[in-house]
């Protein structure tokens, strides 16, 4: 998930909420579903375990109990798709002037490998600074300026060069990057797949909380254990050997021993004219790797319209079942039971299909779609926005869950890239019909739109939307959801603490999937498909995939 919220004591009687919810939507229902979803039985519902088994057993048995239809075509409530686990402890070295330091794993680094063998081995690749490792040629920026990096390892910044106006340095210069709005640029994704493309044998993301959006512990507790991906014909073979993490102040260190300041190579990196650094060093890194085969599922189920015009149209709402199953104790807990990341979001998933099923089918079908593997990396979404049950091109929107409100009622919606597509004009119509108003990401430089499953499908060209927790509780202070935010991704995010709290506001999260449903429901009625707006990178792919189809 991109980001959740915290679960606190809410003062109740301080609160001002918006008129009660209907009863096309309850909280106690919503909140009896998340309660079996994050349960210790379910062991944190990890792709390929007894958890995944039981999960997936819920959930066919909830939509087959709503009344809804399988929604594979061959008659079935799921999509298999294969993966490969991959265990591997790795060793990493740093050689300079002849002496070997050893780099402390999970406390300097990590590092992991998508390759498909049994031992991964870089030895002795000299490292180079390639600044934020961008090549983009719509903003005239390129870090590499040539620089031959075949068979180095290549040491990066996270996050998009966060350039300055020339007449105010202390403002980012909107017409570079988006200014605060990260772009695909600055995804770690992003930084592997470049590193790939030049032949890179290495590539070492340096971790900055700011920049990344989350604690060194995050990506600790994500990297430093069994990772996964769709199996591939060749194994991963032609994919950059090892990727991996720089703790900052190990990246230091590193400078340092360099006789480079790390802050003014990071103020070169900012600039257009940066040119890649010699560390004057070279990493060896081995990995001895276990690997098995994970088969793992997508739950679909449908609901077909009931227009015969249009009901070979769709609407998608997603939301990932998964978790990280379990793992590294925590204060003793070693069960990562994901309530809210992403339990909420699936069962609010379950509780839009009753709304529906009990008011009626639409004019088009509608889909409700519980994919896997979201925290390996999107990797359900991707697996049916590339292998796709009903045509994308007659796909007519996607409406993601992940993570639902249970903090406190709002009067605003937060909307991650709002202005990107027509759903933003017509969710915000149903708002403004409440009472209620959208808001954009308070902190677009995480890059919060490519960090959950409708990123899959936007990149598919399919318009999507997806929704975060509003900033404004009736009745509290201007920066209560945003302490409450903050304190979450620090003490809670991706770890046992994600569970049931009883000082939950379930009836929070109503209003919110009131308007989902409420846009879901415009969008299969309507007659005007939603389009990207101009500007957005995924109008263009769309355009294409739709011309394609009425050929």
């Amino acid at each position: 998930m991109s980001r959740a919220t915290i679960l606190i004591p809410l003062c109740l009687a301080a609160c001002a909420p918006p008129a009660a919810p209907v009863a096309e939507i309850s909280g106690e229902r919503l909140l009896n579903d998340i309660t079996v979803l994050a349960s210790d039985s379910l062991m944190g519902r990890r792709p390929g375990t007894i958890g995944e088994d039981r999960t997936i057993a819920f959930l066919t048995s909830q939509f087959e109990a709503i009344g809804l239809e399988p929604g594979n075509p061959d008659g079935s409530w799921t999509q298999p798709l294969t993966l490969v686990g991959i265990t591997g402890t790795p060793t990493m070295t740093v050689t300079r002037a002849g002496r070997a330091h050893p780099l402390d794993w999970k406390t300097d680094y990590l590092a992991t490998s998508r390759r498909e063998v049994g031992a991964v081995d870089v030895a002795a690749a000299g490292m180079v600074f390639v600044g934020y490792g961008v090549t983009a040629p719509e903003y005239g920026w390129d870090d590499f300026k040539g620089e031959d990096v075949r068979g180095k390892t290549v040491v990066m910044l996270v996050g998009d060069p966060p350039v300055r106006l020339a007449t105010d340095t202390a403002a980012l210069d909107p017409a570079m990057f988006r200014a605060e709005a990260m772009t695909y640029y600055g995804r770690w994704t992003y930084k592997y797949e470049e590193a790939t493309r030049r032949g890179a044998a290495a590539v070492l993301v340096v971790h900055q909380t700011a920049s990344a959006g989350y604690p060194w512990e995050v990506v600790e507790g994500g990297w430093s254990r069994e990772r996964m991906d769709v199996s591939t014909p060749d194994g991963h073979a032609d994919r950059v050997a090892v990727e991996g993490w720089l703790a900052e102040a190990a990246a230091r260190r590193l400078f340092a021993d360099a006789g480079l300041d790390f802050d003014h190579q990071e103020a070169l990196a900012r600039t257009a004219g940066f040119r890649p650094v010699d560390l004057g060093a070279s990493a060896s890194i081995q990995i001895n790797q276990t690997l098995r085969t994970v088969e793992t599922h997508n739950v679909i189920a449908k609901l077909p319209g009931a227009d015969p015009a249009v009901a070979g149209e769709y609407v998608i709402y997603t939301a990932h079942w998964d978790h990280f199953g379990i793992g590294a104790p925590v204060n003793g807990d070693s069960i990562y039971n994901g309530a809210l990341d992403n339990a909420s979001g699936t069962a609010a998933l379950l509780e839009l299909a009753r709304a529906f099923r009990r008011e009626g089918a639409p004019r088009r079908s509608l889909l409700f779609l519980a994919v896997t593997a979201e925290e390996q990396g999107l990797l359900g979404s991707k697996w049916y926005a590339e292998n796709p049950l009903y045509p994308l091109a007659r796909t007519v929107a996607n409406i993601n869950l992940d993570g639902m409100n249970v903090i406190a009622p709002t009067s605003d919606l937060v909307v991650i890239g709002l202005g990107s597509s027509t759903l933003d004009d017509l969710l915000g119509e149903e708002a403004a019909a409440r009472d209620r108003t959208l808001t954009p990401d308070a902190e677009p430089e995480k890059g919060l739109y490519y960090r959950s499953d409708h990123f899959e499908f936007a990149k598919q060209g399919v318009p999507a939307l997806f929704i975060d927790a509003g900033t404004r509780a009736f009745g509290q202070p201007d920066d209560y959801m945003e302490q409450r935010r903050e304190a979450w991704t620090a003490e809670i995010y991706h770890s046992p603490a994600d569970q049931v709290d009883v000082s939950w506001d379930i009836a929070a999260a109503v209003p919110d999937l009131e308007l989902l449903m409420a846009l879901g429901r415009r969008v299969a009625n309507g007659e005007v498909w939603p389009t990207w707006k101009p500007g957005t990178e995924f109008k263009a792919i769309r355009e294409a995939s739709l011309a394609r189809h009425d050929e």
